[in-house]
């Protein structure tokens, strides 16, 4: 790592966070005791109100501020990013889901690119390597290949999401969502496929219940929609036919894609040979599941803490403005941000 251009002085670390019970988390402890030793760290809690009562007590002696969320959105984490910048009071944030474990390189890497660009996208790797987030992993290294990853976690400046008024919390896909709206406002993310943040799997059970909520978030990206929908076609056409090359050439290209991901931005140091290699089974169930979630978009959305969400993101057409582009939102964010400039 070389001389560091921003001090983390500057940067505050935004941790949305809701959970319905008050269970304890070692690891998570362990590393908020670390980071906030780094930076400011801002919990920003929308758990039921004895779970946040809890979580207040047993971080606020780690030195983390911990923060009620009482802005409103269909999707809760959108209302605890919004609420977190709000309250962070340096000109740096950086945003990350509750399972983002940066180490003070990447952290330092982040804050660098921060002088340079106005929003830093690095790169998430599970640690440890179960069998699902290998699997998993096949999926980031073939978006790696086609340029684009979106992480669990982000870098910005605070100023740029009070500028946009924050934004709309009644979508699915809400980092595509936030990227979307500060590129409408002026901002050009930058994609640090080279800066890699360690991210912990979750449980299989929670891997599974993923799959088709994942699929939704291409509703967003047309043209990705379409491939997706096409290889179930495919491979059913095929194998009637005794066409297994079709079907061979169709995982070979998976396995290749996913490897050239791998070496995309010294990718090889983090990413195991073998997770390329799981490629074509991510590509059936990706096959499988973006039909599903375009029947889940036909009964109304897909399914989120107990609602539909309709809509996976909007296009960035409909996001350079000063009022909510979802009508049915039900958020205050906007009205909460405006005027709210330090």
């Amino acid at each position: 790592m070389g001389v560091p251009q921003l001090s983390l002085d500057a940067v505050t670390y935004v941790l949305p966070i809701k959970r319905l019970r008050a269970d304890d988390d070692p690891d998570l402890d362990h590393y908020l005791r670390w980071l906030s030793s780094l930076v400011t760290v801002v919990v920003a809690d929308g758990s039921p109100s004895e779970v946040a009562a809890a979580n207040a007590r047993h971080w606020g002696a780690s030195g983390v501020r911990h923060l009620l969320v009482t802005s409103t959105s269909l999707n809760g984490k959108v209302a605890g990013v919004c609420d977190g910048v709000l309250a962070a009071e340096t000109p740096y944030v950086i945003l990350a889901d509750d399972d983002v474990r940066y180490d003070q390189e990447s952290l330092q890497a982040v804050a660098d690119r921060l002088t340079d660009h106005d929003v830093v996208v690095p790169q998430n790797f599970f640690q440890p390597l179960p069998w699902h987030a290998q699997w998993d992993t096949s999926r980031a290294l073939v978006n790696r290949a086609f340029g684009v990853e979106y992480a669990g976690t982000m870098g910005l400046r605070r100023e740029l999401l009070l500028t946009s008024r924050g934004y709309c919390g009644g979508v699915l896909f809400e980092n595509l969502e936030l990227l979307r709206t500060l590129r409408a406002h002026g901002s050009r993310p930058h994609h640090a496929l080279d800066v890699f943040v360690v991210r912990r799997p979750p449980s299989v059970g929670h891997f599974v219940g993923q799959r088709v909520r994942q699929a939704y978030d291409s509703q967003a990206q047309p043209a990705r929609l379409v491939v997706e929908l096409s290889v179930l076609p495919l491979v059913l056409l095929a194998a009637p036919r005794r066409r297994p090359l079709v079907t061979a050439l169709v995982a070979a290209l998976a396995v290749l894609l996913a490897e050239v991901g791998r070496r995309r931005g010294n990718g090889t140091r983090v990413f195991a040979a073998s997770s390329a290699g799981w490629a074509p089974l991510w590509l059936l169930e990706r096959a499988l599941c973006s039909w599903l979630a375009l029947a889940s978009a036909a009964r109304g959305g897909a399914r989120y803490s107990g609602r539909r969400l309709r809509r996976a993101a909007h296009r960035t057409s409909l996001l350079g403005r000063d009022t909510c582009p979802e009508p049915a939102c039900g958020c205050d964010i906007r009205l909460r941000l405006t005027g709210s400039f330090r």
